[in-house]
C-alpha cells in the first residue's frame, strides 16, 4: 500500500506540537482567486484570528498591522537602531478540490512513518510550511527571552498566488517609513538532489533574483457565422497557427553572471570530465548553454525565457464560428532580457499582423542580490548548519514571489525555502498530493532560529 494511502501516526500524543499547529493552519482553506469576489474572505479572517491563539508569546512582544485588508506585518523591536531583517511567507494557497488527492487537500493528514512521514495538504510546501516554521522559530526565541539586536519584521502576504498586491502594499508602508532592510528571506529554492550533472551531494539553491513574469494575450477578431460554412482560415485556426509558430521558435539560451556562478560552484563538486568543463564555464559558453537547454525542463528554464499557453477561448456555441479567439501565454522572462525584447521575439515568431499581441501586468526580471557580504554569508551559514554537507549556490528563481516587491527597498533579497525536497515532492507544488516531510519541516524551524539568533 502507498505511503500516501496510510497514516503513520495512530496516537495524536506522539505528534510534535509544531506539526499539530501546522496541521491546524493547513485546515483553514485560504484559497486566493484572481476574481476576488469569489474569495472566501472569512477563511482568511479565521487564519488571522488563529495566530495569537497558537503563538501567544510572540503576540505579546511583537506588534501586528493588517495591511491591504488581509496581509500581516509584524515588528519585533530590536535592542538598538539599525537596518532590520524581514522574514517573509504567504498564507494564501492555490485552489484545490479533493479530486485526485489520496487524502482531502485541507485535512492535513499525516501519512507514512519514520523518516518518510509527511503532512499531506494544500499549502504544506507553498507556503504555509515556511510561514509556520517562521512562527515556531520566533515563538521559541521569545519564550527563551531572546531579543534581536535590530528590528525583525515578519511579512505575510495574502494574495501572492494572484497579484501580490498585499506584499506590494507592505513595501509601500516600509518605504513611507524610510525602512531599508539589511536582509530579506522569502520562499524560493530548496535543498534538492540530482539537478546538476555529476553532482551527488545535496544542493541548496538560493534565489538571488527571479525571472520577470508577464501574461501575453494573442487575440484574433474575425467575422463569425454558422459553423456549417466555415472559411478556410477561421479565427481559431489563425490563433492555432500563431501558437504553433511561437512554440516552434524557442527563446534563445544564454548564460548570465548568476548562471556562471552556479555552474562554477557546482562544477567544483562534479565528477570528471564534467568538472574540467564546469570550472571553466566562461570558456565553454555556447556548448554549456546548449547542454543546459536540453538536460530537462528545469535546466532549460534556467537559461532562457519560457512561454506556455495556459488559457484558450473561442466561440460560445459548438455550432458557431468564433468572432474572437484568444489565448493567454504565461511568459517568464530571463535575466538579461526584458518585456520589450520578449515581445519582439513573440511578434517575429508569429509573423501575422491579424494576431493582436499584448502584454498584461508586465514585470521585468528583478535585480540581482550580491553573493558576498554579511547578508549572503548568514544565509549560507544557516543552511550549512541546518543541512551539513550541502552545497550552497545562487540561482535565478524560475517562479515569481512576493519578494520581487521588496527589491524596491532592499538590495539583499534572497529566495530560499529551508526544506529538503525530492523531485517527486517538488512536482506536487500547485498539484495533487502536495506534502512536506515532518523531518524537513522541523529542520526549517531550526534554519529560521539560526537566522534570528544572528540578527
Amino acid at each position: 500500500m502507498s505511503d500516501l494511502a496510510t497514516t503513520g501516526v495512530s496516537d495524536s500524543s506522539l505528534v510534535d506540537p509544531a506539526v499539530s499547529r501546522l496541521q491546524e493552519l493547513i485546515r483553514i482553506p485560504t484559497m486566493s482567486r484572481l476574481d476576488e469576489t469569489e474569495t472566501m474572505w472569512a477563511e482568511f479572517d479565521r487564519f488571522i484570528e488563529a495566530l495569537p491563539v497558537l503563538y501567544p508569546a510572540m503576540h505579546a512582544v511583537l506588534s501586528r498591522e493588517i495591511v491591504a485588508g488581509h496581509s500581516m506585518l509584524y515588528r519585533w523591536p530590536g535592542a538598538a537602531t539599525g537596518d532590520p531583517t524581514v522574514l517573509m511567507a504567504h498564507y494564501d494557497v492555490v485552489p484545490a478540490t479533493p479530486d485526485g488527492w489520496s487524502h482531502p487537500p485541507f485535512d492535513a493528514t499525516l501519512v507514512g512513518s519514520g523518516a518518510s512521514q509527511s503532512i499531506c495538504g494544500r499549502g504544506t510546501l507553498d507556503d504555509k510550511g515556511a510561514l509556520v516554521a517562521i512562527l515556531e522559530a520566533v515563538e521559541a526565541q521569545v519564550v527563551a527571552g531572546f531579543r534581536p539586536a535590530h528590528d525583525i519584521y515578519l511579512s505575510f502576504g495574502h494574495n501572492e498566488e494572484t497579484t501580490g498586491a498585499g506584499a506590494s502594499a507592505i513595501v509601500d508602508l516600509l518605504a513611507s517609513r524610510d525602512i531599508r532592510p539589511a536582509l530579506v528571506i522569502d520562499e524560493g529554492g530548496a535543498v534538492v538532489e540530482n539537478i546538476f550533472p555529476g553532482v551527488s551531494k545535496p544542493i541548496a539553491v538560493v534565489g538571488v533574483s527571479e525571472k520577470g513574469i508577464t501574461s501575453v494575450t494573442l487575440t484574433v477578431n474575425q467575422q463569425g457565422g454558422h459553423a456549417s460554412t466555415p472559411p478556410r482560415m477561421t479565427a481559431t485556426v489563425r490563433l492555432a497557427r500563431a501558437i504553433t509558430r511561437l512554440n516552434a521558435r524557442r527563446f534563445p539560451a544564454q548564460l548570465t553572471a548568476t548562471n556562471y556562478e552556479m555552474i562554477e560552484t557546482l562544477g567544483a563538486h562534479s565528477s570528471q570530465p564534467l568538472r574540467f568543463v564546469f570550472e571553466r564555464a566562461r570558456a565553454f559558453t555556447l556548448p554549456l548553454a546548449a547542454l543546459l537547454g536540453r538536460l530537462g525542463d528545469e535546466t532549460s528554464a534556467m537559461v532562457r525565457t519560457t512561454a506556455a499557453v495556459t488559457q484558450l477561448s473561442g466561440a460560445q456555441a459548438a455550432n458557431a464560428l468564433p468572432e474572437q479567439a484568444r489565448a493567454v501565454v504565461n511568459v517568464r522572462i530571463a535575466q538579461g532580457s526584458s518585456v520589450a525584447a520578449m515581445l519582439r521575439h513573440v511578434r517575429r515568431a508569429i509573423r501575422d499582423p491579424l494576431v493582436l499581441i499584448e502584454a498584461e501586468h508586465p514585470n521585468e526580471p528583478s535585480a540581482v542580490s550580491p553573493t558576498t557580504g554579511s547578508a549572503w554569508d548568514l544565509v549560507v551559514a544557516s543552511i550549512e548548519a541546518t543541512y551539513p554537507g550541502t552545497i550552497v549556490t545562487p540561482y535565478v528563481m524560475l517562479g515569481a514571489s512576493d519578494s520581487r516587491h521588496f527589491t524596491r527597498v532592499s538590495d539583499f533579497v534572497y529566495r530560499f525555502s529551508p526544506f529538503q525536497m525530492s523531485g517527486d515532492e517538488r512536482g506536487t507544488l500547485h498539484a495533487v498530493n502536495e506534502r512536506i516531510r515532518v523531518s524537513t519541516f522541523l529542520a526549517g524551524i531550526e534554519f529560521y532560529r539560526r537566522v534570528i539568533a544572528a540578527r
